[in-house]
C-alpha cells in the first residue's frame, strides 16, 4: 500500500489524504481513490483539486496519470472541469453516508420538526454578521500580544470595563469591573457558584421559582443543592414564603416562564430577607433588554450590589453559540469564584470578549438589541393576532403580561375566559398559552404529529411544589425563519383545543 499526504493548502484549501491500493496500477489506484473521498464527503462539491503537476508530484506519480484520472472522473460526471476554472467536484455529487449498511427493509424516517416553536433560542438568521465581523477585526487589529497568552481568570478588562458601563445604563446595575467576572453562561455561572459534587462558593438550600427550569434544577443537584418552590402568583414568586433557606433564585425583570416581573413591594421584601439572613439573592436576568409594552424593569441588583449576584449572558441577545456571559459579584464572593474558575480551560475565549467589547463599545449591541426588540415585538403580534383569528376564543389576559393595552388589535383588560389564553407576552421571546383543565397533554401529542417542537408547562415545574399545575404550552416565537412563521402560526392554532 503506498499513501501520501497531499500538502496543497493554497490550491484546495485543506491537506488531502489519498490511499493508492489495490489492483490496475497507479492511474486505477488514483481513481478509486478521489472517488473515495467525494463519497465519503472529503472532497465536498465546488471544491478545487490540484493542478496536475503538483498532485503528480506530492504522489510520486506521472503528471499524465493525474490528467488520465481526472478526465475519467470527468467523463463520468465525478469533476467538473472549466478553463479558467480548474478540476472541480461536481456541484450534484452528494456524500453517501451509510447507504451500503443500510438494510433494505429499514422503516422510514419518522416526521421530522417542521415548525421550531420551543423557547430559549433567539433569531439565528438575525445575526448581526456584518457588525459583529467588523467589531471582531477591530479588536484583534488593536489587540496586544499579550491578548494571545496567559489571561486574567476574570475576563478581559476591555470586557468588564464595557459590561459596567453597559449594565449601568441598560439595565440599572451598579458595579465596577473588579466586580464583574466573564463566564461562558449561566449554567457555567452557576458551575462555578455552587461547585460540580459539592463544595462551591454558595451552599444550599436554595429557594427557587416554582416554575423555571429543569436543567438548572438538575444542575443544582448534581452540586449537592437542595431546591425549594417558592409558588407563584400574578406579582411574581412568594418571596413572603421564604425560610431559613441560603440563597434563593429569581427572574425577577420577566418570570420565566409564566411572565411578569416582580411586584416591586416584593423586590424590596426579598433584599430584606436576604440583609436579615446575611445571605444572597441570585437574579436571572436572561432577557431583560425584550420588553415591548412596558416601562423597563430596572435590575433587582441595583437595590442592593451586596446582597444580590447579577448574572446574565449573550445568549438571547444575540447567539448561545457565543458561549459568553457574566458575573456582577457582591465584593466578598470575587476572590472565591475567581479560585473556583481555576483551570484555563474554564475560561471564555479571548477574542470573544474583545470583540463584544468593542460591539458594546461602538454601539452595534445596542442597535442590534433595539433592532430585535422591534422583530420580537413584530412575531409576539402575529401571534396573538393570529390567535384572534383562527381560535376566536382565546383571549390575552393581563395576568402577568399586559393590562389596558392593545396588541395586534385585540383590546387587552385582563379578560378571563374558559378557552385558550395568552399571557407573560409584555416582554421576552415566548408567550404562555393557557389551556382548558386536562388538555395539555392531548395537545403537545397533537403538535409532534403534525411537526411542530414546542413544550407544554408541566415541564417546568418544580417536582416538589404544591402549587397549582394548570395546563399550558409555553411558545417560542424567536427561531423559525420569517418565511415559515405564518405557517408556524397556522399548525399551532390548528392543534389548539
Amino acid at each position: 500500500m503506498e499513501e501520501s499526504w497531499v500538502n496543497s493548502a493554497e490550491r484546495i484549501g485543506a491537506d488531502l489524504h489519498l490511499e493508492l491500493s489495490g489492483p490496475g496500477g497507479r492511474r486505477a489506484a488514483l481513481i478509486r481513490a478521489l472517488r473515495d473521498a467525494v463519497r465519503g464527503g472529503r472532497l465536498a462539491p465546488g471544491t478545487r483539486l490540484p493542478p496536475y503537476r503538483s498532485l503528480a508530484a506530492d504522489l510520486g506519480v506521472a503528471r499524465n496519470t493525474v490528467a488520465d484520472a481526472y478526465a475519467e472522473l470527468v467523463a463520468e460526471g465525478w469533476l467538473t472541469a472549466r478553463q479558467g476554472s480548474g478540476t472541480r467536484v461536481a456541484d450534484r455529487m452528494e456524500p453517501l453516508r451509510h447507504a451500503v449498511h443500510r438494510p433494505a427493509e429499514a422503516p422510514p424516517r419518522a416526521r421530522g420538526t417542521r415548525h421550531d416553536l420551543r423557547q430559549g433560542t433567539p433569531a439565528a438568521s438575525s445575526f448581526p454578521r456584518t457588525a459583529w465581523l467588523a467589531s471582531y477585526r477591530r479588536a484583534l487589529q488593536q489587540a496586544p500580544s499579550e491578548v494571545f497568552g496567559p489571561g486574567d481568570p476574570a475576563g478581559r478588562r476591555e470586557l468588564r470595563e464595557a459590561l459596567t458601563e453597559y449594565l449601568a445604563r441598560a439595565r440599572g446595575v451598579r458595579t465596577e469591573p473588579d466586580r464583574i467576572v466573564i463566564c461562558s453562561g449561566f449554567a457555567h455561572a452557576l458551575r462555578l457558584l455552587f461547585g460540580q459534587g459539592g463544595g462551591g462558593v454558595l451552599r444550599g438550600p436554595l429557594a427557587v421559582e416554582a416554575y423555571g427550569l429543569g436543567f438548572h434544577r438538575e444542575l443544582l443537584a448534581a452540586a449537592g443543592v437542595r431546591t425549594v418552590p417558592l409558588p407563584l402568583d400574578e406579582d411574581g414568586a412568594r418571596v413572603d414564603l421564604l425560610g431559613r433557606e441560603r440563597g434563593v433564585l429569581l427572574t425577577p425583570a420577566h418570570q420565566f416562564p409564566t411572565g411578569g416581573p416582580l411586584h416591586a413591594s416584593r423586590r424590596s421584601a426579598v433584599i430584606d430577607w436576604a440583609r436579615a439572613r446575611d445571605t444572597v439573592v441570585l437574579e436571572d436576568d436572561y432577557d431583560g433588554e425584550f420588553r415591548y409594552d412596558r416601562r423597563p424593569v430596572g435590575a433587582l441588583q441595583g437595590l442592593d450590589p451586596e446582597r444580590v449576584i447579577h448574572l446574565g449572558s449573550v445568549s438571547k441577545s444575540l447567539s448561545p453559540a457565543l458561549r459568553l456571559g457574566w458575573m456582577v459579584l457582591p465584593q466578598r464572593y470575587v476572590g472565591d469564584v475567581l479560585a473556583a474558575k481555576g483551570d484555563r480551560e474554564a475560561w471564555a475565549s479571548v477574542p470573544d470578549q474583545l470583540g463584544l467589547a468593542d460591539f458594546i463599545v461602538s454601539g452595534g449591541y445596542d442597535r442590534h438589541v433595539r433592532r430585535m426588540r422591534q422583530r420580537y415585538r413584530a412575531r409576539r403580534d402575529r401571534l396573538v393576532a393570529a390567535l384572534a383569528e383562527h381560535a376566536p376564543h382565546v383571549a390575552v389576559t393581563g395576568s402577568g403580561a399586559l393590562t389596558g393595552v392593545a396588541v395586534a388589535g385585540v383590546s387587552v383588560t385582563g379578560v378571563s375566559v374558559t378557552g385558550v389564553s395568552v399571557t407573560g407576552v409584555a416582554a421576552g421571546l415566548h408567550a404562555v398559552l393557557r389551556l382548558p383543565p386536562g388538555t395539555e397533554r392531548a395537545t403537545v401529542e397533537a403538535a409532534v404529529r403534525q411537526g411542530i417542537a414546542l413544550d407544554g408547562l408541566a415541564g417546568f415545574r418544580h417536582p416538589e411544589t404544591d402549587m397549582e399545575a394548570p395546563d399550558g404550552l409555553v411558545v417560542g416565537y424567536a427561531t423559525p425563519p420569517e418565511h415559515a412563521y405564518g405557517a408556524a402560526l397556522d399548525a399551532l392554532c390548528g392543534v389548539l383545543p
